[in-house]
């Protein structure tokens, strides 16, 4: 399964593109991270990849087929979508949210049997939530909700799988359990394209990467051919530098010290 996007821009007003001429490709077993400030268009580029916004230049190819030209239902046989805000609309048990994920593979009026069930229970095993399968999934707390709605996706039997922000609303040991789920997704095959504002989950992921700098250029490639302590500066406007750590044996993407924003009086 590949994914290529070929000059792609987007404009909200029709004349002022936030992004243009982007230009990558998604693989089967590879995970992608997409770094850059907040309000650069990372998160619109995913809303491209899956349909939900439709990009105003350049095209979108799945296997080759042109986006434009396939149905949501289609897409979404392919194509899982985590965002990174979730608005629970019923009171569904957290099951029955997760079994929602098969909706695509149903007909209109077939209700989910007891297989559907299983693949859900299954995907709440994956994420090491199944105590949460009989909860309201309207109460549990937002970073339960993300986990769960990764296990929805995996359910739905997707080959690529977009995340925004995925880590967002998690503590930090939970976000270190998501990193790996998304590691041991990519290497049963699965594809995956994430944004992140943490530039050290590139390096423990050890991903291609997909860079917005402040100017609004775009960089793509392997994460150690890509990020530099030059153009993490560029993206975030501090100092920010990669450095090697023997005690982790890995390569960690650190702040020297916290910057001073305010002039003494």
């Amino acid at each position: 399964m590949q994914i290529k996007v070929e000059q792609v821009g987007f404009s909200y007003d029709g004349l002022n593109e936030i992004f243009s001429n982007i230009n990558l490709s998604i693989d089967s077993g590879e995970i992608i991270s997409i770094l850059g400030p907040n309000g650069i268009g990372k998160t619109t580029l995913l809303s491209c990849l899956a349909k939900i916004r439709i990009p105003t230049s350049g095209k979108i190819l799945i296997n080759g087929q042109d986006i434009m030209t396939m149905g949501h239902r289609d897409i979404a046989r392919i194509i899982g979508y985590v965002p990174q805000t979730i608005f629970p609309s019923f009171d569904y048990d957290v099951l029955d949210y997760v079994v929602t994920g098969l909706a695509p593979w149903l007909g209109i009026f077939e209700k989910p049997k007891e297989e559907h069930y299983r693949l859900a229970e299954d995907s709440l095993q994956k994420m090491g939530i199944e105590y949460l399968k009989r909860k309201p999934y309207s109460k549990i707390s937002s970073g339960e909700l993300q986990q769960v709605s990764i296990a929805r996706v995996i359910t739905q039997k997707v080959q690529i799988v977009l995340m925004d922000e995925p880590t967002a609303h998690l503590d930090y040991g939970n976000q270190l359990k998501v990193l790996g789920i998304i590691k041991e997704m990519s290497e049963q095959g699965y594809g995956i394209v994430l944004t992140t504002h943490n530039p050290d989950q590139v390096l423990l992921l050890k991903s291609k990467v997909a860079v917005f700098d402040r100017e609004g250029q775009f960089h793509f490639g392997n994460w150690d051919e890509v990020l530099t302590d030059d153009l993490l500066k560029a993206i975030y406007g501090v100092n920010i530098q990669i450095c090697d750590v023997e005690k982790v044996q890995r390569r960690v993407c650190i702040a020297p010290k916290i910057p001073k924003t305010i002039t003494r009086m």
